[in-house]
């Protein structure tokens, strides 16, 4: 990690205090558990709050490897004793609903739970252990909430460390380019604890609507095919919060509330956003960026190697913690704020690397064309006509998924790619929706490919919000579909998840363009275990048979829109 100067030091013992009820504003009670320093004074506090069971967080566990059979990706709440020895009080709580909790849990990051955040804050502050100052710590689910409880600006909350925090609950999190994807199945049937979870869209429904928009689901034939989400729409109280992300598939109020992209003027404290480049195809790298540029208060960004995290937390972490909230709630001056305000980890070249902005003010924006045979070039196609064509057979029919792939020339020096990026197709389809998901690649003299990248989008989500959009960045508003006219030619402008690599000279940079990925075509030789082992982003596939061509004339130059950074002189 980052290199500091002393800060708290290691000289308390601590002592727990378990079960706490802690009253709301509405009288009910949020239970959480209480780790401080035992020698009678004041401290700040840290506040950690999610639906996974605050009893695991505390469990007297060694760090695990991923490759553990008792690695268990939710112990994300930071280590007790290590904040309580030097100096913090660690508050984790089980939120509303869940574990020894009272109330409605109401699925990810509702209006709810952010205010009950900011209940226990001045909660905590006014108990005689705490100084007055809190902060929040925990990564994923931990880290998100910090965002919406910022939002409702509690008094003493006075610094956060969002790590792996989503920032658009539909793009980054369900709907992946308006796809649903899985992981909200896994993560609702097998990891939250919700002990009385409510679905809000049968809460907020007369029985009737909600036939009604069962009746719709079941009618979708992509999922009629898809027997393990149509079970969770037939039954409902299965997985209540599931339910209400398949009835909504299209962005709109469900996730503005969820979304702190929504309450970014509202975000008014220091601010340190962190990711892993291993979550490209996730739900947590592109939110990283999102939460950085879009809150205005002293920040930092921090993007970390592409490599699978242990559990529970390991002292590294906690170390980072300490540099953040000694200089926020002690006034030590750890020199984390004398930092350039970015840093990550250039893969490639494996060095880590500051930075003053997002995306690099030296960036040289340029276009990579699709061209016949396979080919990827810095100059555009010189032939009419002649697409490339591939077939794909819905899930029920295939297991495997057919594609198109352009490869570049071998590089003769080395290119940095670090930054957002986009592609634009100009393809056509002879039904009317597909998937599109491109994969971008770093490929290796032997044959060897790193994934670095991926983007994705619903044909029929193809609408560009242009108000929003930026050329490295489109923007779609998903608010409803448009079927596609099937021969028609359009272009689909497709964001790729931020990247940072150099593309060594010998090799190749690499494209595959597909329409379906699903559980058992993961294939863990070309991108991180972390997004196949306990994270799993499979789409929804299509259920019908869909001849794709995609168009790379100079009527239609489809292209990758690449942010090349220069070599040093």
């Amino acid at each position: 990690m980052s290199s500091s100067n002393p800060g708290s030091e290691k000289k308390y013992t601590m002592k727990d205090e378990r079960d706490v009820m802690v009253p709301m504003r509405d009288g009910v009670h949020v239970a959480v558990d209480v780790f401080r320093p035992d020698d009678g004074g004041k401290f700040p506090a840290l506040l950690a709050m999610s639906p996974y069971s605050k009893g695991i967080q505390s469990m007297p566990i060694a760090i695990q490897p991923d490759r553990s059979p008792i690695h268990h990706t939710p112990t994300e709440a930071g280590n007790p004793i290590f904040f309580a020895e030097h100096g913090y009080v660690h508050i984790i709580a089980d939120v509303r609903g869940t574990g020894q909790s009272e109330g409605e849990y109401l699925g990810w990051m509702s209006k709810q739970e952010a205010e009950d955040g900011h209940d226990i804050i001045e909660w905590a502050a006014e108990q005689p252990w705490c100084d007055g100052n809190v902060g929040m710590v925990g990564i994923s689910y931990f880290g998100t909430i910090q965002l919406p409880v910022a939002a409702e600006q509690p008094p003493h909350l006075k610094a956060i460390m969002p790590w792996n925090a989503p920032a658009d609950f539909y793009r980054e999190s369900t709907h992946h380019g308006g796809i649903l994807q899985s992981f909200f199945y896994y993560l609702y049937v097998q990891r939250i604890c919700a002990d009385n979870s409510t679905s809000v869209t049968v809460k907020d429904n007369s029985p009737e609507e909600l036939k009604r928009i069962i009746a719709e689901l079941k009618a979708d034939p992509d999922i009629q095919i898809n027997p393990e989400i149509f079970t969770y729409i037939d039954s409902p109280g299965k997985a209540p919060n599931y339910f209400d992300i398949l009835a909504n598939p299209m962005d709109g109020p469900y996730y503005w509330e969820r979304s702190p992209r929504t309450m970014y003027d509202r975000i008014k404290i220091p601010t340190w956003a962190r990711s892993g480049w291993w979550a490209y195809a996730h739900m947590h790298l592109v939110g990283a960026f999102h939460n950085y540029n879009g809150i205005d208060a002293p920040k930092k960004l921090e993007i970390d190697a592409p490599v699978v995290e242990k559990r529970p937390l390991p002292d590294e972490y906690c170390e980072e913690v300490l540099r953040w909230y000694d200089y926020w709630l002690k006034g030590i001056d750890t020199g984390i704020m004398d930092e350039p305000p970015i840093r990550f980890f250039v893969n490639g070249s494996e060095e880590w690397r500051h930075e003053d902005e997002w995306p690099l003010a030296r960036t040289e924006w340029s276009k990579l064309y699709l061209r016949r045979w396979e080919e990827l070039s810095w100059e555009p196609e010189e032939v009419d006509g002649k697409p490339d064509a591939f077939v794909q057979q819905p899930p029920d029919e295939v297991l495997d998924s057919n594609v198109i792939q352009y490869t570049t020339d071998v590089l003769k020096e080395d290119m940095e790619i670090t930054g957002p990026a986009a592609i634009y197709l100009y393809a056509s389809i002879d039904t009317d929706d597909t998937n599109w998901i491109v994969s971008v690649r770093d490929l290796h003299p032997g044959g060897r490919q790193t994934e670095l990248t991926k983007g994705f989008l619903k044909a029929s989500h193809r609408a560009i919000d242009e108000a929003k959009s930026k050329p490295y960045d489109p923007f779609h508003p998903h608010l409803e579909a448009e079927p596609v006219e099937p021969g028609k030619i359009y272009e689909y402008a497709i964001s790729l998840a931020p990247l940072s690599n150099v593309f060594k000279a010998g090799h190749r940079i690499k494209i595959v363009i597909s329409s379906m990925d699903h559980a058992r075509s993961r294939d863990y030789e070309l991108a991180p275990e972390s997004l196949g082992r306990t994270h799993a982003p499979w789409h929804l596939c299509s259920s019908m048979t869909t001849l794709h061509k995609i168009f790379h004339d100079e009527a239609h130059p489809s292209h990758l829109l690449l942010p090349i950074i220069p070599a040093k002189a």
